[in-house]
């Protein structure tokens, strides 16, 4: 951690020197890009520096060229480039780069100014995520930018580091949050909507955790509901925040029973929820809500109206709920999509691992969370391999990996290797979470080279 936090003022340092140079900005559109984006944007904003900013899904030769054309002497990527080392390098050549990032570097040696803990191969993925990265890095340029801490916290959220708690830097950078006023830290029940909405519909629409009978059924809502003995105040139930604790033990003990019979104990439904202080109270009041919210702008390509949101934009705010909603319905979709093929064992299941091809029945925007879900949902023992496949709009076929419980696998060298096999594909991410693209035709070729993999991986 101290050598990290050394780095970050050497790479601040170098930054100084070139503060007379038009910037541009290129991050990652995901949950931790978005946040980083606005945590640069802010602190840049602070500094009265002007630059632009542009949201990109992947570094390709194709971006990096275009990159090339700007006017922009200084160029900053935010949450990716330490794959695409070389490729910056031979592109960019005339630029000035600064890389803040928290993926697997691609070259041990180089000249860009790459900001990036993975500099330490013993890094654990947990300790930081882009967004931390990108506030350490501002906090250090100007003290003031602690109140920047929050994003970075809900970046980390986002990138699925928060785990009953943080650790590592990401521990420090939420003890910024908290000492700053902006983040308060409570024991509560992990689900979504827990302080806007009525019990009834966070049960419905809770995919994390995914309640079986419950998740995406009204009618079994309601049954559960009536069978724990909570009722409506009239014709509303109340919110989850206003139960009190005889109905709260109640809910709990119904969850965890419904969650039974699986591999692991279902217990997981209780944990610190992270309150924001000064978000009124809606859905951007719980971080994981705030999160979630940004990952739907993320997933169904408005990164900018994420971003919006996070510099308080009110219209931002109004346009990425109705986004939100639209994403949850989704997403309930998909889920009950997966469950009915799962029952009719029409996925493929190994030993230790299971590839969901849902070809066109789920957006590719939507399988990462789709993958993610299930793999948290407590029907796997930790340790499985879970893969999802879906076709895109330009005859892609989108994967995205997750592993199950605290498996200790690497996805992503996993991917890299079954697409390279197939041709000179993109493959990326962490060990733990990652994906890549392939064209369509070349889909049934991937899944008998993952089967093959894997099949031998649990031999």
């Amino acid at each position: 951690m101290k050598d990290f936090l050394e780095d970050v003022k050497k790479v601040v340092d170098v930054f100084k020197e070139h503060l007379d140079n038009q910037i541009k900005i290129v991050s990652h559109i995901d949950t931790d890009g978005i946040t980083a984006a606005s945590i640069a944007s802010q602190a840049f904003l602070r500094e009265g520096i002007k630059f632009s900013l542009s949201f990109v899904k992947m570094l390709d030769d194709a971006v990096l060229e275009e990159l090339n054309l700007e006017e922009s002497k200084i160029i900053f990527f935010l949450d990716l480039g330490s794959g695409s080392i070389k490729e910056i390098e031979r592109i960019l050549k005339d630029k000035i780069v600064f890389i803040l990032d928290h993926h697997k570097i691609s070259e041990k040696k180089t000249k860009l100014n790459l900001l990036n803990l993975c500099k330490n191969e013993d890094a654990d993925y947990r300790e930081i995520s882009g967004a931390g990265t990108v506030y350490l890095f501002f906090r250090c340029m100007n003290n003031k930018n602690i109140d920047l801490a929050y994003l970075a916290v809900v970046g980390a959220i986002g990138d699925m580091q928060e785990n009953r708690g943080f650790i590592g830097l990401n521990k420090l950078i939420l003890q910024d949050a908290v000492n700053n006023g902006d983040i308060v830290v409570k024991q509560g029940l992990y689900m979504f909507g827990i302080q806007t909405k009525p019990l009834d519909r966070v049960l419905e629409y809770s995919t994390d955790p995914y309640i079986p009978g419950v998740t995406g059924n009204r009618e079994g809502t309601l049954t559960f509901l009536d069978e724990i003995g909570i009722k409506p105040e009239g014709k509303k139930y109340p919110k989850v925040i206003n139960l009190n604790q005889e109905e709260m033990k109640k809910l709990v003990t119904g969850i965890i029973l419904k969650r039974l019979g699986s591999e692991k104990e279902p217990e997981n439904v209780l944990g610190p929820i992270y309150i924001l202080k000064n978000e009124k109270e809606d859905m951007m009041k719980d971080a994981r809500d705030f999160s979630t919210l940004l990952n739907s702008c993320g997933r169904l390509s408005r990164p900018s109206l994420g971003m919006g949101v996070c510099l308080g934009d009110k219209n931002a705010r109004t346009n990425a709920i109705k986004l939100l909603n639209d994403y949850k319905f989704e997403l309930i979709n998909s889920l009950n999509w997966f469950y009915k093929k799962k029952k009719n064992k029409e996925l493929i299941e190994g030993e230790g691992y299971m590839i969901i091809n849902s070809e066109d029945n789920v957006k590719d925007a939507l399988i990462g969370t789709l993958a993610s879900i299930v793999a948290k949902s407590n029907l796997y023992k930790d340790g499985t391999i879970i893969i999802g496949l879906a076709h895109t709009l330009d005859g892609e076929t989108k994967i995205s990996a997750r592993i199950a419980g605290n498996g200790d696998y690497n996805l992503r060298d996993l991917l890299i290797g079954i697409t390279r096999k197939l041709g000179n594909y993109v493959a990326g991410g962490h060990r733990v979470a990652c994906g890549a693209s392939i064209p369509q035709e070349k889909e049934q070729d991937f899944i008998k080279i993952a089967k093959e993999s894997l099949d031998r991986k649990f031999y």
